[in-house]
């Protein structure tokens, strides 16, 4: 449902977004798309597998992209203990890792998967597919 804005038209709810990624620059840069897209949005980052579990724990997302390659818990690992703990979430892999064997574990966890590098077209897919769900 949509909330009433002053004026009386009915804006877009607002959903948090978790990006998960060890480079500042690549969350920065998906952060900004998003921000120019869905200004309203809620965005939180992440730099490691293990922090993202405890910032989805704290501030539950509606949408998480995670990259894959990262220090100490990769996106793999994190992304499956996420959709045991948030099943309804979509969680998507933004990742340069393009080996097939990636791919098909995404898609066997039902993760969806966007190849690096960001650009807002890739993000304005990602929002289409939740506004859509």
């Amino acid at each position: 449902m949509g909330k009433k804005t002053d004026g009386g038209e009915t804006m877009t709810s607002s959903k948090t977004v978790l990006i998960v990624d060890d480079s500042r620059v690549s969350r920065m840069m998906a952060r900004q798309y998003l921000n120019s897209l869905r200004a309203h949005w809620v965005v939180e980052e992440a730099a490691t597998g293990e922090e993202s579990l405890v910032k989805a724990r704290h501030t539950p997302p509606d949408l998480i992209l995670m990259d894959v390659n990262m220090p100490g818990m990769g996106g793999i690992a994190a992304a499956e203990q996420l959709r045991q703990e948030f099943p309804a979430v979509p969680i998507s892999l933004l990742t340069a890792n393009v080996q097939t064997a990636t791919r098909e574990r995404a898609t066997a966890m039902g993760i969806g998967f966007v190849e690096k590098p960001i650009t807002e077209a890739r993000i304005a897919q990602l929002v289409a597919t939740l506004e859509a769900a």
